[in-house]
């Protein structure tokens, strides 16, 4: 038996769209075995009337399919046109809904209010012409399929990738996972257990071996080498619209997981902070809540179509941060109800289980509450949820550009975490935690991370660096204790109230040995990548491995000194060769 599909329209303004629908369904070799399309225009003579006659179709129908555009159509004596008749029909009969809403200049007033009824109920899509029509109906028809099992497939996250070998994994990238996931989860597994074990537990290998895309999109060296769009596109506008030029605009690279860390500490290194006395690790307190970016930005990974050639995309304006995901709800979850309790259905489930293993996500469907939380009791309006060709969060800043109020100690202070994209050698940025360290002893990692616009982790880098050196100790617990810097490992003429000199000095003594540290471990990752993409660009390679543009420039003319790599062809148009077995 054939799924009855109604479709519904102002037929005067959607005639040729509805034809030419129809035409496709039953022609089309997969949907004709399935579907049945009706319009009244076919319906033959009979002695019913046109109205008992069409809200007879819509209520038996299967799927009813809208149309929506200008007009709301002929009114009857009580002001209803037969579109809306037919959609009421069609919900009080819990048939299955599909709406279309036409890109046009205006609309009458009563078919505005229609489609505002109808998105209260369904995820409408909208479309400019017949071309967009049709492959959204073609998506919406497929996922029906799917959704009731008469079609099956794996879905992209559980799909074994046709080339992927273990080589083309980061063993490291799965040690850190497993660390997070028995600290945050109580993980069973542990290296020993090996890596086939740790993946098939994960459900990142197929039934013969071969590796899933998920596998590549949370422990691949280089997952953007199998999926482009996995990047993650991260802009600052200093007013409210889109506007070029972008003062601030980056592309991030990594596995799932290194994205939101990365994403993450853009949008919180480019708003206000306050910072309290130092007594807690939990007294930098942001603009917008953290908890609610992150979980933005979380949502947006483990929810997107890794099947469309999009980005997500993250834009902080002046009033607002809007956190763009290439994907679609649910069936039966709308952008009103993520403001309640729902069941939490994600798009990608295999990629899912391991971040929130790892803490990244809960399980319980209050992500998104969470988050309208976060943002209420810091004073800020409620979050918006909108789902149109893409899914968008929006939380909404201070529009006075000012932190919102709420408790903090005696003598917080209100800094600017700097705005600008860094471009900080490691040199560098050592030189600052150690002037930072010299005059608060106490000051924790997030307060550090927070003015030196890095991550935790970065800071955690840096300061093991310093510890290897010497130059850094710490006195007592982690929680309790404090830092001390070692005089005897600085130069003579080091004095605490001469800071300027300190560093000046500090940096000649370390420089050799941090520079040629930083450089061999560069050498390795930018070796592999070259190896993997012959063509990758200069500034790629700088997004990848999260170092200047300058350091890069600099780590390839010692390579090319050091005959490791040789530049074939022209700058702009050639490549590179690796010179070593």
């Amino acid at each position: 038996m054939q799924i009855r599909v109604f479709i519904s329209s102002v037929q005067r303004e959607f005639a040729e769209e509805r034809r030419r629908l129809v035409e496709y369904i039953r022609q089309d070799v997969l949907f004709g075995q399935f579907f049945d399309p009706f319009i009244f225009e076919n319906l033959p003579a009979n002695n019913q009337s046109a109205q008992q006659a069409y809200l007879q179709e819509a209520a038996k129908c299967d799927i009813y399919l809208g149309l929506f555009g200008e007009e709301y159509g002929y009114e009857d004596a009580e002001g209803i046109s037969p579109t809306e008749r037919e959609y009421d029909t069609a919900t009080s009969n819990y048939r299955y809904r599909l709406a279309y809403v036409k890109q046009v200049a205006s609309r009458h007033p009563k078919e505005t209010a229609l489609i505002a009824k109808i998105e209260r109920d369904v995820v409408r899509r909208s479309f400019a012409d017949y071309e967009g029509l049709r492959s959204a109906v073609y998506a919406s028809l497929i996922r029906y399929l799917e959704e009731k099992e008469i079609i099956r497939r794996f879905p992209f996250d559980a799909t074994a990738h046709p080339y992927a070998t273990m080589s083309d994994l980061d063993e490291n990238k799965v040690r850190v996972f497993v660390e997070k996931a028995r600290e945050k989860r109580n993980f069973p597994l542990t290296m020993a257990d090996g890596l086939e074990s740790i993946l098939s537990g994960l459900h990142l290998l197929t039934d013969d071996g071969k590796l899933t895309n998920s596998a590549l999109l949370l422990f691949a060296r280089n997952p953007q080498a199998f999926f482009r769009p996995s990047e993650i596109k991260c802009v600052q506008f200093y007013g409210r619209k889109i506007q070029k030029p972008a003062p601030f605009y980056q592309v991030f690279y990594g596995n799932v997981f290194e994205l939101v860390d990365q994403a993450k500490t853009f949008v919180m290194s480019h708003i206000d902070a306050r910072i309290g006395d130092h007594s807690t690790d939990d007294n930098v307190r942001y603009e917008l809540p953290e908890s609610a970016v992150h979980e933005a930005i979380v949502n947006a990974v483990v929810h997107r179509d890794y099947t469309r050639n999009s980005s997500v995309q993250v834009m902080l304006f002046q009033d607002r941060l809007e956190v763009h995901n290439p994907g679609q709800l649910p069936y039966g979850l709308t952008p009103m109800k993520l403001s309640s309790k729902h069941s939490s259905e994600p798009t990608n489930p295999i990629l899912a289980h391991p971040m929130y293993l790892a803490g990244y996500i809960e399980r319980l469907g209050t992500g998104t509450n969470d988050l309208i939380d976060a943002c209420t009791e810091m004073g800020l309006k409620k979050p918006t949820f909108v789902q149109e060709e893409d899914f968008c969060i929006t939380i909404w800043r201070n529009v006075d550009g000012v932190v919102s109020e709420y408790p903090l100690n005696d003598d917080t202070a209100l800094i600017s975490i700097p705005a600008e994209t860094t471009e900080k050698t490691t040199e560098k940025t050592t030189e600052k935690i150690l002037r930072l360290l010299t005059e608060n002893p106490h000051i924790t990692n997030r307060e550090l991370a927070a003015i030196c616009g890095l991550t935790e982790d970065g800071i955690y880098y840096n300061i093991r660096i310093l510890k290897q050196k010497g130059v850094l100790e710490r006195m007592g617990s982690d929680k309790n204790g404090f830092w001390k810097v070692n005089e005897a490992d600085l130069p003579a003429n080091y004095g605490v109230d001469d800071n300027d000199k300190m560093l000046d000095n500090l940096h000649d003594n370390l420089h050799d040995n941090l520079h040629d540290n930083l450089h061999d471990n560069l050498h390795d990752k930018i070796l592999e990548l070259i190896q993997e993409n012959e063509r990758v660009t200069i500034p790629e390679l700088s997004n990848m491995l999260g170092v200047s543009v300058r350091t890069i420039n600099s780590c390839l003319k010692k390579m090319q000194e050091m005959n490791l790599v040789i530049r074939v062809g022209a700058r702009k148009n050639g490549y590179w060769k690796v010179n070593i077995q």
